[in-house]
């Protein structure tokens, strides 16, 4: 339980894994965990309404179509966004391999250039490389600073250049640094570039509203937002979605196929191909209900509070060295460190033994692990469930690892 502007956000209990004795899970940032009204909305679907969506016309079809279509306007409305400018994928980084596939292999050349972040995670980045390596295009990337956010000087040279596609992380999986994505599109714009915005940090974590970015293409995913894993989600243009070929091709994606062509689906369904993620779907919906009911204002702050006083313990640890903007106005719930003398994977394992859940590695971003001159680090990620008591543990167990290695 923590109290923040005056309110009280209690809700672990709604959370039937945080039953197991002394657990302290710190890991939202690789997924989150899941309530019950999530798990009950996808038992529901399976036990009372499941059926193959959109072509049977028999009630339970018909019940399950309207609870799939259902979940995708609500995340659609809730992020500002439309139900047919809304694809769902297997995942975030699928969203991005279709992206950069089907829009990519009709809009890159040789010699054009794509922009990233040094902070991107690999799914933002190798589909980038594959695209570019097919098209004879060029990669490059906006460099960050000693407290790891972006040098958006860096960004103006590069933007003059005339790239085809810049693509930017809304909120840092390591360094947890918000970047200033609506700046960024309006400056990406203007040069005549398109804008792909990784929002998988950032949806379940800040009040996100697309039309303000207006962005291209903005990617998330259920499972770091409190919902099922195997669905990715897609927000795309329309103008520009309805330009692109489609990245799978098979049934539910065609309108009609004959022997040599076929004619494709309208959007969102173009981009669908075969059996849809129906329960996960559902799953999702829900997620983003329970989300809507605690109101992401309230999400926001609490785990600001939480990072801040994490930030302000952390800084009590000796030998350590905490990555990322250095106040918890400028990041997201993540806090990734290292600590002089011991590999983060030692620190994670000690950790998991008084059932502190962390985790360590290079977290799908070796690229800026060099760039911070650590080839991993420790990440501690926080949830709507957690607590001061959480960040306590943590601390504790940072002082225990210390004494095993001294």
């Amino acid at each position: 339980m923590s109290t923040v502007a005056g309110q009280t956000l209690d809700v672990a209990s709604q959370f039937p894994v945080l039953e197991r004795k002394g657990l302290h899970y710190l890991d939202t940032a690789a997924t989150a965990q899941k309530p019950l009204a999530v798990i009950e909305a996808m038992d529901d679907l399976l036990r009372h309404h499941n059926a193959s969506i959109h072509r049977g016309v028999y009630p339970l079809a018909v019940e399950a179509t309207d609870l799939f279509e259902g979940a995708r306007d609500r995340a659609a409305a809730w992020l500002g966004s439309t139900s047919r400018e809304t694809i769902f994928t297997k995942n975030a980084t699928e969203a991005i391999n279709l992206v950069a596939h089907a829009w990519g292999g009709a809009n890159l050349r040789e010699g054009d250039l794509v922009v990233l972040t040094q902070m991107e995670h690999h799914s933002n980045i190798v589909p980038w490389q594959l695209a570019c390596q097919a098209a004879g295009a060029e990669l490059a990337y906006v460099p960050i600073d000693e407290e790891g956010e972006l040098v958006l000087d860096a960004l103006d040279p590069l933007l003059e250049r005339g790239p085809k596609l810049v693509g930017v992380v809304h909120a840092s999986n390591v360094l947890g640094t918000i970047n200033p994505v609506e700046e960024i599109v309006r400056r990406a714009h203007a040069a005549g570039a398109a804008v792909l915005v990784d929002g998988t940090q950032a949806v379940p974590q800040l009040p996100v509203d697309l039309r303000a970015i207006d962005a291209d293409f903005y990617v998330w995913t259920a499972h770091k937002a409190y919902g099922p894993t195997g669905l990715g989600i897609l927000h795309g243009r329309a103008e520009v979605l309805e330009a692109m070929p489609p990245f799978l091709g098979g049934g539910h994606m065609i309108a009609s196929v004959d022997w040599q062509v076929s004619r494709y689906a309208e959007l969102p369904h173009k981009y669908e191909a075969g059996t849809s993620p129906i329960a996960e779907a559902v799953g999702m919906g829900a997620a983003v209900a329970w989300l809507q009911d605690l109101g992401m204002e309230r999400v926001r702050a609490h785990e600001h509070e939480l990072v801040a006083y994490a930030l302000e313990r952390l800084a009590g640890v000796p030998c350590l060295r905490v990555f990322g903007p250095p106040t918890a106005d400028r990041r997201g719930a993540v806090v990734s460190f290292a600590l002089e003398g011991v590999h983060p994977h030692d620190v994670a394992e000690i950790l998991a033994r008084d059932g502190v859940c962390v985790r360590a590695g290079h977290h799908c971003a070796q690229p800026l692990m060099r760039v911070l001159g650590v080839p991993a680090t420790t990440r501690a990620s926080f949830a709507v469930h957690n607590s001061r008591d959480d960040v306590d543990a943590l601390i504790d167990g940072l002082h225990r690892v210390r004494e095993v290695f001294a």
